[in-house]
């Protein structure tokens, strides 16, 4: 790759990507270990996010590679945790399925400008849409440690799974209505 197209931020956006591809196999092991390293390999992509943007600006280091990897890093990041949340039946499919469909449209989209030689920079509300995403997520593998945790020590009630689901379902509501209203 190219000397200058391999800057600090471009390497923080293929770090994120993999990342993601390590976050699914521990989030889908069975052990609660497994899900703690998932959630703290979340936690690095995550900044791994909010820095290559941050540095890239700063550092005037934004090239055409990092405007098309960088909406795609994200993308997986935010997808795959919420696929393998429907695979392993935490979060309905028909809200992924509106999440993933906005997501492709949107990046379609601006591949398409950046295509055209023009660049379509991300709103506030597609930036907040993307927190959203990230804290739905937080919190679902929170959900996914005390569950664990809460079998291994037999506290783990249908009432608190009850509870918990609806919490869950609200938040991937929410979720779901910011990121659909932010295209």
């Amino acid at each position: 790759m190219d000397r200058k197209v391999m800057n600090l931020p471009n390497f923080l956006t293929i770090l994120r990507i993999f990342l993601t591809f390590v976050f699914i196999f521990f989030l889908l092991s069975p052990s609660l270990l497994a899900k703690v390293i998932a959630l703290l390999i979340f936690i690095l992509a995550c900044l791994t996010d909010y820095y290559d943007g941050k540095i890239a600006r700063e550092r005037n280091l934004i090239t055409n590679f990092g405007k098309l990897a960088d909406p795609i890093a994200d993308k997986a990041l935010v997808l795959a945790p919420f696929i393998c949340f429907v695979q392993i039946k935490i979060i309905p499919a028909w809200m992924v399925v509106l999440i993933t469909m906005r997501e492709f449209i949107i990046t379609g989209v601006r591949i398409f400008a950046l295509s055209q030689g023009k660049a379509l920079a991300a709103e506030k509300g597609g930036k907040h849409k993307t927190i959203s995403q990230m804290i739905a997520i937080f919190f679902i593998l929170l959900f996914l440690i005390a569950r664990s945790l809460g079998e291994k020590m037999d506290f783990w009630s249908g009432e608190i799974q009850g509870y918990t689901q609806t919490v869950i379902y609200i938040l991937m509501l929410i979720t779901t209505f910011l990121t659909i209203s932010s295209g």
